[in-house]
């Protein structure tokens, strides 16, 4: 992971000032220049560039999606060294039911490590964008969401970032006990907003969260949007690093997560068990594109 130099201090979620701007073959070309120069540099503390981490451009240039397709840019900042402000402890992860390395819940931690080697096999390890759904409400689709991107974060070279899109009942902040003041709807709502600012370190290692941010009745408008799209490609591309979970509504009660895995690589099924009927897990599978779906996992 990577920082650059320079003397602003860290903005809010950790950000500092932005790489150059590029949007013509010159530009790119200086913008490669620029990384490539600082990238020997040393950070002020004297960590090498290579372990720091850059978010570069988080959206596609007018070159990779055509002349005038992008009005403007959004440019990601700094996300500065991926230490986390505060460190849940291991209670704090028992109590909140969240898998970590060293956890003695060796049965769920090796689940969740069972289903993120699954998926790594079916992506050929390459990084990817995942909606988890569920038949239901209360299957528990946050709580798989949350523990398969800190599967996914056990890996010290890898990164996770769980996207909390259940607009109508968002939980994934109440669980890592963040109280943001921003998250995906207000990035969505403008298109100046910096992506460093709905970038929330969790206390989990090399995990981030992207919260709900503010409420909102209509939130399949925002998940159509030409900038939600823009966003979930931008992600997956600029961070070959980094696995993108979305926590969404059940599938059987919201076009969410339908809409959302059309953007997305993966799609997977949350079914409670003991709870949910043969007709209704037909009914939520059968809503995603099967070439996207990839199963069903079974809680409780």
């Amino acid at each position: 992971m990577s920082e650059r130099k320079g003397n602003t201090g860290p903005l809010p979620g950790g950000a500092e000032e932005d790489p150059p701007v590029v949007g013509d073959r010159e530009g790119q070309d200086q913008e490669e220049r620029y990384w490539l120069r600082n990238r020997n540099e040393l950070s002020r503390d004297g960590v090498p560039y290579s372990e720091w981490d850059d978010s570069r451009m988080l959206v596609p240039s007018s070159l990779e999606l055509g002349p005038g397709a992008v009005d403007k840019y959004v440019i990601s900042k700094q996300i500065v060294r991926m230490q986390e402000p505060r460190r849940l402890t291991t209670d704090d992860m028992d109590e909140r039911r969240i898998v970590y390395p060293e956890s003695t819940n060796r049965a769920l931690v090796n689940r969740f490590r069972d289903l993120r080697t699954k998926l790594l096999e079916l992506s050929g390890g390459n990084n990817f964008t995942i909606v988890v759904s569920a038949t239901e409400r209360g299957a528990g689709a946050s709580f798989v969401s949350l523990n398969l991107a800190a599967a996914f974060a056990f890996d010290q070279s890898k990164t996770a970032v769980v996207i909390d899109c259940n607009l109508r009942e968002p939980s994934l902040h109440s669980t890592l006990d963040i109280m943001p003041e921003t998250g995906l709807t207000d990035f969505l709502d403008d298109t100046d907003y910096d992506i460093a600012r709905i970038l929330y370190p969790t206390g989990i290692p090399r995990l981030r969260l992207i919260p709900a941010g503010s409420r909102r009745e209509t939130p399949s408008e925002f998940f159509t949007s030409f900038r939600m799209k823009q966003f979930l490609q931008a992600v997956r591309r600029r961070y070959p690093d980094r696995f993108i979970v979305l926590d969404t509504a059940p599938v059987t009660e919201s076009p969410d997560a339908r809409i959302l895995s059309e953007l997305c690589d993966y799609a997977m099924l949350v079914v409670p068990h003991g709870r949910a009927t043969p007709d209704t897990v037909d009914q939520a599978a059968t809503a995603f594109n099967p070439k996207k779906f990839v199963g069903m996992v079974i809680n409780g």
